[in-house]
């Protein structure tokens, strides 16, 4: 018995000696690999950043770099920098000054801890958070190469024997500003709320999943296409390829119009010259100043200024309820002359052909009951001009063009009948009124028109209908629908035919006092009043003095 109880220390003591083995050797294995790890941080970080120099030809700089291998090689880094090739006279931009081409803020991959010298590193995927581009204007980059910039070294044997292959890319937070050299233009910033990135190959192109965020109108754009391969350290040349869709874009961001957007296109080109084609859908699209919606359907081609966000279409195809037009010119940004770096909004200059389309679906526009004033088929020209500005869109619109109207049909019942009773008479047929249907009787009007201010102006125009020809000239304003227009009404039958009946007979010898130019009779009249009380009226003054003239004129 007193055996065993000297044998159990003995054992108790080996085991402890055991242990405290074990532990050393963990110890000095901690050691080995800590001291391994502190090692290879910086060949690591030296072979990062020799491989982004040797990608961009570029200086580069890493503030920090720390490995952990905990399950795998864990890889983060700090503070990335990457500088482009500098533009003055061939000379590398001072350490410190001048603006970055790439900015990262934080980075992080993880890799398997199985290698094999001359195979790449196998990364499954890197993590990137506050990623900056700020792409200078391809002037820079053509002068770096003409003034013989320097390019960094080949990185180092030792550094080649390391290379990485990696799956994916998820970055969060990115930014990519595009400079231009075109004098007076703003820079165009863009917002990347989420990147993804796979392929990932230096030779050929790469493909990405976006979400971009849009300012104007308010809205996430969901992009997905391939970028690539690069060519050099510009980016802005790099080719790029894909398709978006834009959902739920409030249009009241701009002011003086609203609606829901959707959009959905795809596009080509490069980040500096791009070339988009797509559609877009506004059910609801109306001007809120009136309040009255009117759906929008466009399908467009375009040309966009990657560097400006300036784009030319060429052309838009749209539907405005159901109406058909197109569309073509550029809308660009305004710099603020009173402050540097900022916009005063877009200014959108359009010719617009509309060839297809109802008089009323671009009215309603204009009317906050939905009712219109008239209703008719319409081709028309104009050059449509929207300068930048605070005031609402109808305020600032500007237009200049001609028009004409086919089968108008005056809205206002006590517009018609006059309209009626004008057609009839003119013909010489009073007599079939009481039993007429205003209803039946189509005019047709033409001329041309300037839009300023929000006040329709008519120098010439013509208005027709059966047995008689209305020329007007003057104005009506957008806002409230004020009529104040002056002219003459020619028909084709006698005063005394006009009235009909035995008033007709006592006016016969006033025929020859109204007649002129070929017309039975001619008539100065002028509307006033608005759009939903319109007041007709003959200017006696005009006529007398008209008459004063006839008998001279008659010897």
């Amino acid at each position: 018995m007193a055996e065993m109880q000297a044998i159990i220390p003995h054992k108790r003591r080996w085991l402890w000696w055991v242990a405290g083995a074990v532990l050393l050797v963990l110890a000095a294995a901690a050691g080995v690999v800590a001291l391994v790890l502190h090692r290879a941080e910086p060949f690591l970080r030296a072979r990062i950043v020799d491989a982004l120099q040797d990608r961009f030809h570029a200086r580069v700089e890493l503030d920090s770099f720390h490995v952990s291998l905990v399950n795998g090689l864990w890889a983060e880094g700090n503070g990335l920098r990457i500088w482009p090739p500098s533009q003055v006279e061939g000379v590398s931009v001072p350490a410190g000054q001048g603006e970055p081409l790439i900015r990262l803020a934080e980075f992080r991959f993880h890799a398997p801890l199985r290698y094999r010298p001359g195979a790449p590193v196998h990364v499954s995927q890197v993590e990137l958070k506050g990623l900056s581009i700020h792409l200078p204007p391809r002037s820079h980059f053509e002068h770096a190469e003409a003034n013989g910039a320097p390019s960094p070294g080949k990185p180092p044997l030792a550094a080649k024997l390391v290379n990485f292959q990696i799956d994916r890319m998820e970055c969060t937070g990115a930014e990519l500003v595009m400079e231009t050299s075109k004098p007076g233009k703003l820079p165009l910033h863009i917002a990347i709320a989420h990147l993804k990135l796979t392929g990932i190959s230096a030779a050929g192109p790469m493909n990405f999943d976006a979400e971009l965020t849009n300012p104007r109108p308010v809205g996430a754009i969901h992009s997905t296409g391939s970028f690539g391969p690069l060519q050099g350290a510009d980016l802005g040349e790099a080719p790029v390829q894909g398709e978006y869709r834009f959902d739920h874009a409030d249009l009241a961001s701009f002011k003086g119009i609203a609606g829901i957007l959707s959009s959905t296109g795809r596009y080509q080109g490069t980040l500096r010259d791009l070339t988009v084609d797509g559609e877009t859908d506004t059910p609801d699209f109306r001007l809120t100043h009136f309040g009255t919606a009117v759906a929008l359907h466009t399908h467009f081609h375009a040309k966009v200024d990657g560097t400006n966000g300036d784009t030319w279409l060429q052309p838009v195809d749209a539907t405005l309820g159901r109406s058909h037009f197109t569309a073509e010119g550029q809308v660009v940004r305004v710099p603020r002359p009173d402050a540097p770096g900022q916009s005063l909004g877009h200014d959108i200059a359009l010719a617009v052909n509309v060839d297809r389309a109802r008089i009323e679906d671009f009215l309603r526009l204009t009317s906050r009951s939905g009712k219109v004033l008239l209703s008719g088929d319409v081709a028309l020209k104009t050059r449509l001009h929207i300068p930048p500005g605070a005031a609402p869109v109808h305020e600032r619109l500007n237009l200049d063009g001609v028009f004409a109207l086919q089968h108008a049909q005056f809205t206002s019942t006590k517009f018609q009948d006059r309209i009626q009773q004008l057609s009839l008479r003119g013909q010489g047929r009073p007599d079939e009124i009481k039993d007429a249907d205003s209803a039946d009787v189509r005019s047709e009007m033409k001329g041309s028109f300037r839009l300023s201010g929000g006040v329709v102006t008519l120098p010439a125009l013509a208005y027709t209908v059966p047995g008689a020809v209305i020329q007007l000239k003057g104005t009506y304003g957008v806002e409230g629908g004020a009529l104040d227009f002056t002219g003459t009404v020619k028909t084709d039958a006698t005063v005394s035919k006009m009235v009909g009946g035995w008033k007709g007979m006592l006016l016969k010898p006033a025929d020859r006092f109204f007649k002129k130019d070929g017309a039975g009779t001619e008539v100065p009249i002028h509307i006033q009043g608005t759009r939903e009380d319109p007041k007709f009226g003959v200017d006696f003054g005009r006529i007398k003095s008209t008459s004063a003239e006839r008998p001279g004129d008659a010897h």
